[in-house]
């Protein structure tokens, strides 16, 4: 999808968090975002100095506005053509209100918007609705249809937990009728309003992932996983029945080919990992990546503690780090979402994070 990055050098994936405005008040919303917009925001000539600094990445970076509502923001087209004349690849997580307008996704595709993503956390108006605290299960179907009627990839996002993980082979299909090009399942990491929601077990959580790799080589679409890397320990597993390859295939995890710039310019490993290694109104983004003890070390699997640290899959692997710091303090802990203990292991494993 992405050709060979060097990660050292370059995020695969790097998220901009233009505002945490949002009309929504989700349940699950990192962000725990707000009605109004915050006045220490990036302005419009400091974001068009990050999205110069991105390109420094190289032609073809992807850049993720985010939010809260990246609607919200009146500049959004602006700088999505901006982005995309310095070769950026612009992708779009608009929030599901009726300001996603068919007139709005038009003005986007036309400023050279490269992918919208849309969140899908049930497969019906009830469970949806019912999960988000708001009614947005009809605005976010019409607006995937709109996306594609423009030509613009859909991408679905979906969050797991107690509360929706039964809603999963739904969803397929529901994600199937929308016509998307990519899955993106995102495993519960307890922060902002996330933190009263109650995560599923470590063995659930790899039940779920046999049954994604099935789902990614049954259908049309992709299927990728958000802070669960140990879904490619999983897939490894599956093709070489254990340890061969475990080096094979690098993979994506907080500071690790993901950076994240929040909306006063902070830069974080991940919108779920709040810890800051500068921010981009004092230092490239580009340095921050690069150069900060913080991204480095998170880029180095061998100086992680615990399982993770021992574990034989951790440079494919490496666990979430977001969830190792939201349940423990340290980000190079281990991931209590996964349940899998190397052989010969004999050190203190993480506390279950739900039963």
């Amino acid at each position: 999808m992405f050709g060979v990055i060097d990660v050292d050098q370059s995020p695969l994936v790097l998220i901009w968090e233009v505002t945490q405005a949002c009309g929504l008040a989700c349940r699950h919303c990192r962000a725990a975002a707000v009605p109004r917009r915050h006045p220490e925001e990036l302005d419009t000539e400091e974001a068009k100095a990050l999205l110069d600094d991105a390109a420094e990445f190289g032609d073809g970076q992807l850049v993720v506005l985010s939010g809260g509502d990246p609607l919200m923001r009146e500049d959004l087209p602006e700088l999505v053509r901006y982005g995309t004349d310095r070769g950026l690849r612009m992708a779009v997580t608009p929030s599901g209100t009726r300001s996603l307008t068919r007139e709005r996704i038009a003005e986007l595709a036309d400023a050279g918007m490269a992918r919208m993503a849309v969140s899908l956390d049930g497969a019906t108006r009830e469970s949806h609705d019912a999960f988000r605290g708001e009614e947005s299960y009809a605005d976010t179907i019409a607006a995937a249809e709109a996306a594609r009627e423009h030509g613009i990839p859909v991408q679905v996002n979906t969050t797991v937990c107690a509360d929706t993980v039964e809603e999963l082979p739904a969803i397929r299909e529901l994600v199937g009728e929308v016509g998307v090009v990519l899955w993106s399942v995102f495993f519960l990491v307890r922060v902002g309003r996330g933190g009263v929601l109650t995560p599923i077990s470590p063995v659930r959580a790899e039940g779920i992932m046999e049954w994604l790799h099935d789902v990614d080589a049954e259908e049309p679409f992709g299927v990728k996983t958000t802070e669960a890397p140990f879904y490619r320990r999983v897939g490894l597993q599956r093709e070489d029945g254990g340890r061969e390859g475990s080096r094979r295939r690098a993979g994506v995890r907080a500071g690790c080919g993901f950076a994240f710039v929040s909306h006063t310019g902070e830069v974080y490993p991940s919108g779920f990992l709040p810890l800051s290694a500068g921010n981009v109104r004092e230092s490239s983004i580009v340095d921050v990546y690069r150069e900060s003890a913080l991204f480095r070390s998170l880029r180095n699997p061998d100086g992680f503690t615990g399982k993770c640290g021992a574990c034989e899959f951790r440079h494919v692997c490496g666990g979430s780090r977001s969830r190792a710091y939201a349940e423990t303090g340290d980000p190079a802990g281990s991931d209590p979402l996964c349940p899998y203990v190397p052989e010969g292991y004999d050190g203190p494993l993480p506390a279950r994070i739900a039963d």
